[in-house]
């Protein structure tokens, strides 16, 4: 009875759950993107080779996550490998100043890094990369990506600032944001 219960669901497209096919249909829709992710985290292409084909084999094995959360579950997926990999752990440096906390306003994860130097962002240290990776483009939330780190939010709200100051000393010459533009309002204010 259960059987013909289980069958009939699927029939009727009641069947709720990611299967097989939908993480492989994933995984192949946005490959450039969660391959990016994978070597972003890991800061090495061998690496996060591993951890993107870890997370293949992890998500083609059958999982309880519903259909509609395939994508979602997919990076998951591959931000746990990474973890797994290489273990960052937060470098306690002299400095414990607390810079201003710095938000990404880019609608797009991908698009963001290219904002940002691609090999300044790879030469941040592990800790700093995971968290600058996850919180800016990946756009988690600071407790989210304190409890995959196993850290704080605070120090999660430090190592992303410190990335972000990093980052900004690599700006790409001849790249003015606001060249060619009237300055107006706050920018003026604020001498930009």
């Amino acid at each position: 009875m259960t059987e013909q219960v289980h069958n009939s669901m699927r029939r009727n497209g009641e069947n709720r759950y990611a299967t097989c096919q939908d993480f492989l249909k994933v995984f192949d829709e946005d490959m450039p993107d969660l391959y990016q992710l994978s070597f972003f985290l890991t800061g090495d292409h061998q690496k996060g080779q591993r951890c993107f084909v870890a997370g293949i084999e992890e998500c083609a094995k059958e999982n309880r996550v519903f259909r509609e959360w395939a994508r979602v579950w997919a990076k998951r997926v591959i931000v746990e490998n990474a973890i797994r990999e290489l273990q960052p752990r937060r470098c306690h440096s002299s400095s414990s100043a607390l810079l201003p906390t710095v938000c990404s306003h880019n609608q797009q994860s991908s698009g963001a890094s290219g904002h940002f130097d691609v090999d300044a962002v790879l030469g941040l240290a592990d800790f700093q990369r995971f968290v600058f990776v996850l919180c800016v483009l990946e756009r988690y939330r600071e407790h989210e990506c304190a409890l995959l780190l196993g850290c704080s939010a605070s120090e999660v709200r430090v190592a992303r600032s410190q990335a972000i100051e990093e980052l900004a000393k690599f700006r790409p010459t001849g790249f003015d944001r606001y060249e060619g533009r009237e300055l107006g309002g706050w920018a003026e204010a604020l001498k930009l």
